[in-house]
């Protein structure tokens, strides 16, 4: 027998069979990872917010971070009670531009599409909502809600509804019933906005509504068709950056208002006690962080002057007796600054009555405090140094008269001072005497008999 051969055999059986293991284990491997390949992604970002120029970045950035992932579509989920108008625009424009398909879904239920909103669900290339939403209510909102000239009013309502029509007729929506929302601020729950063709669909979840979207073939707002392949869709969550949420808390107006006045309280503490640095610092940091996050929004210019008023007031009432009427009208002009700051259409965008009515108080009070604290510690007795010596009592430890020994020594607190009398007397002033300081001349002190000496005295004779 012929081992050698047998031995070559059953090696080379052995190695056809490893590469035949391999060859499987790499074409499982590639179809476990062509698999998901074939599978549709969706990106959903969340729009549970006011619209302001945060939520215009967010947008932004999903609709571009979908376009590099080559996602199927792009699933926005809506809630809001409106916002800025320019951030709107700026939305609508990103969404009309995306090359992925944008679907607007207003959920979860009780959730709404009102103001700005629902500018963004007409924009959309499918509006959805869930049941129990509402859309609508977009007439313009004058911001900061005064009363203006009818004709200037007039020009704002047709240019949101021209704005509006330029867009919801290529999207195929019910114009009439998209104008009402906008001129007489109609509002429509999810089933009228489905009848009345101002919504595409309506679904009570993400998977369901993608399920239902797949194989139909929407218009794109630059005119060309697309089918939608939205079948068992993965959902890839779309979470704002920490720069974005961070942002996203500044422009609350509240919070914007009361880090200005904690970060002027600080600031104004360290102008108080110079050199304890940690309040000037920290002051500063919430100053700035306020100001950003008012920068997002709009303000009012005359607010701005009654706050620098307010100030102004506040300091002058700590310099200047007038029983309280400085202050009382610096806390007005702080308090009515402070409510009228952020000019925004809607009162989600606006500082709140009651928190500007416990910022400008607390403020006010609290500054009068600390500046009434700093004048008076200004204008009190030197407790340090010579001149806190004067008014004092000495005792004499070399004898001053008038002959020729009216310069000597006293101690006060513990001290040898060179003394002199500030008006001699005809007697000496022996030593143990009492004597008071009077003034400083340099390191000399001037003194004067204490009124318990016996020449200090009134004699009582009558000439």
């Amino acid at each position: 027998m012929n081992w050698p051969a047998i031995h070559r055999n059953t090696a080379g059986s052995s190695v056809r069979q490893l590469v035949s293991l391999l060859s499987l284990l790499c074409c499982i491997g590639v179809f476990a990872q062509t698999q998901p390949a074939n599978q549709p992604v969706v990106l959903k970002l969340t729009l549970h917010d006011t619209i302001q120029p945060v939520t215009a970045g967010y947008l932004s950035r999903g609709l571009a971070e979908a376009s590099r992932r080559h996602a199927s579509a792009v699933l926005v989920s809506l809630g809001t009670p409106g916002g800025l108008l320019d951030s709107t625009r700026l939305m609508v424009q990103t969404i009309e531009n995306s090359p992925i398909p944008v679907i607007f879904y207003v959920s979860p239920s009780g959730s709404r599409a009102a103001s700005a909103g629902f500018f963004l669900l007409e924009s959309a290339d499918v509006a959805a909502m869930a049941p129990g939403t509402n859309a609508g209510a977009a007439h313009p909102i004058i911001e900061g809600g005064e009363k203006i000239d009818p004709a200037l009013k007039e020009k704002i309502e047709n240019d949101a509804e021209a704005f509006l029509r330029s867009y919801a007729s290529r999207r195929n929506r019910n114009l009439d019933a998209a104008i009402d929302a906008v001129r007489n601020s109609k509002s429509y729950s999810d089933d009228e906005a489905l009848k009345l063709n101002l919504i595409d669909l309506t679904a009570p979840d993400d998977a369901t509504l993608l399920n239902t979207l797949d194989n139909r073939t929407i218009h794109r707002f630059n005119g060309a068709t697309e089918t939608l392949h939205l079948r068992d869709a993965t959902i890839v969550t779309f979470a704002p950056s920490l720069r974005e949420r961070l942002l996203g808390r500044l422009t609350n107006p509240d919070l914007a208002v009361l880090l200005l006045v904690l970060g002027g309280l600080l600031i104004y503490l360290e102008f108080n006690v110079p050199g304890t640095i940690v309040p000037g610092s920290l002051g500063t940091l919430l100053v700035l962080l306020g100001l950003f996050g008012l920068n997002l929004l709009p303000v009012r210019h005359t607010a701005v002057a009654l706050l620098f008023a307010a100030f102004i007031l506040i300091v002058l009432e700590a310099k200047f007796a007038s029983h309280g009427a400085l202050g009382l009208a610096g806390v007005i002009s702080l308090v009515f600054g402070l409510a009228t700051l952020v000019d925004a259409p809607i009162p989600e965008l606006r500082v709140h009555t009651a928190v500007a009515l416990a910022a400008g108080l607390g403020f006010g009070i609290i500054t009068l405090c600390l500046a009434w604290i700093a004048v008076r510690a200004r204008r009190s007795k030197i407790l340090t140094g010579p001149q806190a010596m004067v008014g004092a009592t000495a005792i004499i430890r070399s004898p001053l008269s008038l002959a020729g020994h009216d310069s000597g020594q006293v101690e006060i607190r513990g001290e040898l001072w060179q003394a002199r009398l500030l008006n001699p007397t005809p007697n000496d002033l022996p030593v143990g005497s009492e004597v008071r300081v009077s003034s400083v001349d340099g390191l000399t002190l001037l003194v004067e008999p204490s009124p318990s000496f016996p020449s200090a005295r009134p004699s009582g004779k009558v000439d």
